[in-house]
This record gives structure tokens, sequence and C-alpha cells, in this order.
């Protein structure tokens, strides 16, 4: 299996190539292997929908600027 380097404050691991998180969770996976079971697809949109609602709120109080806002209400509304 390819994989990458990835870093963190307890230094580098090694993560599979195509994933889509880092060496925190890498870590997790390692040190907690409960399930290889998948989060349900309805609990990730459920996440999906909260960082959408925090990026336009954070947004409109001024705590993100509007060009990261944008991007992640963007990227987030197709979820």
């Amino acid at each position: 299996m390819a994989t990458r380097i990835e870093r963190d404050s307890m230094g580098e691991l090694e993560v599979p190539s195509e994933a889509l998180y880092g060496a925190q969770t890498q870590r997790a996976i390692n040190n907690f292997p409960v399930s290889h079971s998948p989060m349900p697809s309805a609990f990730i949109h459920a996440v999906a929908r909260i960082k959408l609602a925090a990026a336009r709120a954070n947004q409109t109080l001024g705590g993100l600027d509007s060009a990261r806002g944008e991007a992640i209400q963007k990227r987030l509304a197709r979820c």
C-alpha cells in the first residue's frame, strides 16, 4: 500500500496515500482498533451541515475572512 508522511506534534507517521486524514487520525486508528466500519453517511452529512453553519456564522461575525468562509461554504454546500 502506498503511503505518505504526515507530521504532528508527536512527530512523523505514515498514512495511506489515499487517506483524507492526517497523523492524529492515523494514531487513533493504530491505537484504538475498535471497528473497521465506516461512519454512516447520514452522520458525515450531519457534520458537514454543522460545519457549513459554523462557517456562515463565523464569517458573519467577522471571525472568518470572506475568502476562507466562501471556500468552506462552496465545498460543504455539496454535502
